[in-house]
């Protein structure tokens, strides 16, 4: 195996370049072989790693527990209302004293410059487990996803409908990294943030992707070979705000008229967890065109790509 980015944080996409990307993917695919065929594949034995979570999680967590155990690493949850960060001290001590006793910090937190301070100050690395600007494991996981499913990326033409955030934020920036079309289906005021769509569109004038955010839900549900799916609302918005959400999105709701729009070889993804009877239908869920659970499989391979690419020295 190839381990060119030892030491090197995994912050977001916008730090990346195809070519390392491209690293990444390779090792999870490696990973997921060993872990299908029952290979042994403990290459992080001895290993430590801090998690701090300021936002609830099912997946992103429990993804990278269970990848940390097969690696033959340990994972240890650091309440953030346990830590002395809850009674003012700094980020910056906090992640230089983690930083002796831990391999790596993987931390889902609010602002995108939280990571970043602690980056600064930590040389293990730290893996942005998701902010408001991106999140870039699920990011990995769907590339992952999007190649078993597709099995190359030109071509490959991504349909998203959901909310315009940190999942949307790194898809696209992965898309065009590899040269595939997105089109980003919204209500109007719902826009990408200028660094990402800068980014993106300096990375699609490489890589030949075409990019669009449209009200036009029919318009990029045409010719898609995948129909992404996403809440419409976050973790802590108030019953006013939800309200709005819902039916400013209910047009760009994913049911099988929707589907049915999109190429007949399409497959539904959504990052999860998923509502019923607004972003996506029952039907489609457990529809043959689905392959949310495989997707939320790859994030255990995906968060283990990482952690070795990270961690391992050639």
């Amino acid at each position: 195996m190839k381990h060119y980015l030892a030491g090197k944080d995994y912050l977001g996409l916008l730090y990346y370049t195809p070519e390392q990307m491209n690293e990444l993917i390779e090792i999870a695919q490696d990973l997921k072989r060993k872990w299908v065929m029952g290979e042994p594949h403990a290459y992080l034995r001895d290993k430590a790693y801090a998690m701090v979570f300021e936002k609830k999680s099912t997946r992103t967590r429990n993804s990278f527990h269970a990848a940390a155990t097969a690696l033959g690493a340990q994972s240890f949850y650091l309440r953030p209302d346990e830590l002395q960060t809850s009674r003012g001290e700094s980020i910056a001590d906090t992640g230089r004293i983690l930083d002796r006793y831990f391999d790596g910090l993987y931390i889902r937190t609010f602002g995108q410059e939280i990571v970043e301070e602690f980056a600064q100050n930590m040389k293990h690395p730290v893996i942005n487990a998701l902010t408001a600007l991106e999140h870039p494991c699920q990011a990995l996981c769907d590339l992952l996803t999007i190649k078993e499913k597709k099995g190359d990326f030109k071509g490959v033409k991504i349909c998203y409908a959901g909310d315009v955030y940190n999942v949307c934020n790194s898809l696209l920036l992965g898309a065009t990294m590899f040269g595939m079309d997105m089109s980003i289906a919204a209500p109007k005021g719902y826009d990408v943030p200028p660094v990402i769509w800068e980014r993106a569109l300096k990375q699609a004038e490489v890589s030949g992707s075409k990019i669009e955010v449209t009200q036009n839900f029919d318009q990029a549900l045409h010719g898609a070979d995948v129909v992404y799916g996403n809440t419409w609302h976050s973790m802590g918005e108030n019953e006013e705000e939800k309200d709005k959400r819902i039916k400013d999105w209910m047009p760009y709701q994913i049911n099988s008229s929707a589907m049915a729009k999109a190429d007949k070889n399409a497959v539904f993804m959504h990052c999860l967890p998923g509502y019923i009877g607004e972003d996506m239908t029952e039907e489609v869920k457990e529809g043959p065109q689905s392959v949310i659970f495989d997707q939320g499989e790859n994030r255990m391979h995906a968060v283990k790509a990482i952690l070795v690419a990270t961690t391992i020295r050639s």
